[in-house]
């Protein structure tokens, strides 16, 4: 009796003993198909956080085995994966839209008008603004002019902008409190007028004057925009945010809402190119916390194709002795690239037609050659003249949106006709000679699901699985490829791979649980797949 109580005893120390010895951690998710996209991208079945970082990739046996769990998480078998990163949205601007007429699949100018009618009766606004219209999706394919806007808002003024941004239409009362007139000067872009007097159409630089003219958000309008795009984001598995252009008083209403843990997500900002911002920015020290990383300029360089902005090297196949235009003097640019190429801030510049490609690629080039590790970015990289992909490096990123070949492929032959669409939407061949690509929505110029860049950088088609066969399906990317451009390589393309972009040991543990396996399913289904939980330092957010 004596023996068989001791041995009890001795048993019993073994359990405490090992409980003692054992690590704590505060989180297990089991029973999951993990793609960890390391540098093997391998699968596996079980991991282990601690303090908001992964601990440890296995089997849920040999982690239960080894440390001390404070919670369990079953995945059901379902898939999980590294939080997606956007590698170029616009997240302050997505917020904004939430509180402002949405003008997104609208099929025609009449209803444009209706829904902004029925915004206008709902919230009684001082000055109308929205944005989405797109004239390539009506039967007239031509810009709408402001005189319905004038003859149903004499009084009011209104200002809707071009779904990607570089164009919008103001009726007469915006023009005035503008100060435009048919003898308004400007550089970069157009003040359309027919007939001697204005369409109400204004195209790139000359924008700013309209929107320097509409009141400014408040501080609470500014936070509540914050906050929705947030939860927009964490809805469909985004952890991480690259906002492609943004003035130093967001930037700081991010970091103190990321201070006061209301805002939770992880941004990426790229400071807008003003006077202002360079001069503050510059001379300091790059600025980066858990969730905020300031480290990059973003400038523009031309236009959008959709609106004839986008500078090509030779006119546009559908409008002869046309260009399109660049937004900035050649010199300014130079300049500008100069400035950062001696200060440890990053480059990235929008670029659509190639001609602006060829310019910013040639100067990148000339900066570049001894410049170290810089990850310098080429925004869009949409139509490359097929001797210039050589540019491309680790060192000269292009970073795309997959979603633009498959908005812009009705009708982006048309503009640029059968040669130059070669070094058009050519992801793979920019994957080839970068090694890498940074895969993005644009969003609010497209939509914000991320499901939507996969299926069209893998299948090249709309929803409606047009064309049959794929656009220009030569240069599609493979699943593993997008996987890793939307989360790996984007890391990488913001200096931040040793800490996000994959599941492993030391990372944060960012992560999201899907209903369906991305990897596996049928590529139409790809579009429809839902986030059940999104992740944020293991913590869920969604």
């Amino acid at each position: 009796m004596k023996k068989i109580l001791l041995l009890g005893l001795f048993s019993l120390m073994l359990i405490s003993c090992n409980s003692i010895d054992k690590e704590k951690a505060d989180l297990l998710v089991f029973n999951a198909e993990i793609y960890t996209v390391d540098e093997n991208f391998s699968t596996a079945e079980a991991f282990v956080t601690k303090d908001g970082k992964f601990l440890e990739i296995g089997t849920a046996e040999a982690l239960e085995e080894k440390y001390d769990i404070a919670e369990k998480l079953d995945a059901g078998g379902k898939s999980v994966f590294p939080g997606f990163i956007d590698g170029h949205a616009h997240f302050y601007r997505l917020g904004l839209q939430q509180q402002r007429v949405d003008l997104t699949g609208t099929k025609s100018f009449d209803e444009v008008v209706q829904r902004i009618v029925d915004f206008q009766n709902q919230r009684g606004a001082e000055f109308i603004t929205g944005r989405g219209w797109d004239q390539n999706d009506w039967e007239n394919k031509e810009f709408p002019t402001k005189d319905t806007l004038d003859e149903l808002f004499p009084d009011t003024p209104i200002a809707v902008t071009r779904i990607d941004g570089h164009a919008l239409l103001a009726n007469q009362a915006a023009l005035d409190k503008a100060g435009i007139t048919t003898v308004t000067p400007f550089d970069g872009g157009d003040i359309e007028q027919k007939n001697g007097r204005l369409t109400g159409i204004i195209v790139d630089n000359p924008m700013s004057l309209i929107t320097n003219a509409q009141p400014e958000p408040s501080t609470q309008e500014q936070v509540n925009a914050l906050l929705d795009a947030q939860k927009i984001s964490f809805e469909y598995g985004l952890t991480t945010v690259v906002d492609a252009g943004i003035d130093r008083e967001t930037i700081e209403l991010m970091d103190s809402l990321h201070q006061e843990e209301s805002l939770k997500i992880r941004l990426y900002a790229m400071i807008s190119n003003t006077e202002e911002n360079l001069d503050y920015y510059l001379d300091k020290d790059p600025i980066k916390t858990e969730r905020l990383n300031v480290r990059s300029v973003k400038f523009y360089g031309d236009g959008a194709l959709g609106s004839r902005g986008a500078a090509l090297k030779e006119e546009y196949s559908d409008r002869a002795g046309h260009f399109g235009a660049l937004l900035s003097p050649v010199e300014d640019f130079k300049e500008t690239a100069e400035r950062l190429a001696a200060s440890k801030f990053q480059l990235n510049t929008h670029a659509i037609g190639d001609s602006a490609n060829y310019l910013v690629l040639k100067i990148y080039d000339e900066l570049l050659k001894d410049g170290g590790d810089r990850r310098w970015r080429v925004e869009h990289s949409q139509v490359i003249d097929t001797a210039d992909f050589k540019y491309f490096s680790k060192n000269i990123i292009p970073s795309v949106q997959p979603t633009h070949a498959t908005s812009d492929m009705y009708w982006a032959e048309d503009r640029l006709g059968e040669e130059r669409m070669q070094g058009a939407y050519a992801f793979k061949k920019l994957l080839d000679q970068a090694g890498i690509v940074a895969l993005g929505t644009d969003f609010p110029v497209e939509e914000v699901s991320p499901f939507l860049t996969f299926y069209a950088a893998v299948a090249r088609q709309d929803t409606d699985n047009y064309p049959e066969d794929g656009f220009m399906m030569e240069q599609a990317l493979s699943r593993e490829e997008t996987l890793k451009g939307m989360t790996i390589w984007a890391a990488y393309a913001n200096f931040e791979e040793k800490e996000k972009g994959s599941i492993e040991a030391g990372k944060f543990a960012d992560f999201i649980i899907l209903d369906k396996d991305i990897m596996k399913v049928d590529a139409a289904e790809i579009p429809g797949i839902k986030v059940l939980e999104t992740y944020v330092n293991a913590e869920k957010v969604y």
